[in-house]
């Protein structure tokens, strides 16, 4: 079964905004504007990412299990 994940981007810049949610946003691993990072689907993600909803874009991903996975080449 394929694990669910978020797509989280960065839109809207932190500057006049309390610091938690400029903190809420660096726990994210979130580093500057446009900067897009993949998170596992779980309850403490989705309360930051509703803390700061209205400064990132979030999109949900499904990536196979990693059974499903291609195995890499080897050279």
């Amino acid at each position: 079964m394929a694990e669910t994940k978020f797509a989280v981007t960065w839109k809207r810049s932190a500057i006049s905004q309390p610091r938690s949610q400029r903190e809420v946003i660096r726990s994210l691993g979130l580093r500057r504007l446009n900067h897009t990072v993949v998170l596992q689907d779980t309850p403490a993600i989705r309360g930051m990412i509703h803390k700061v909803r209205h400064l990132l874009s979030v999109e949900a991903v499904n990536e196979p299990a990693e059974a499903d996975k291609e195995p890499a080449k080897k050279r």
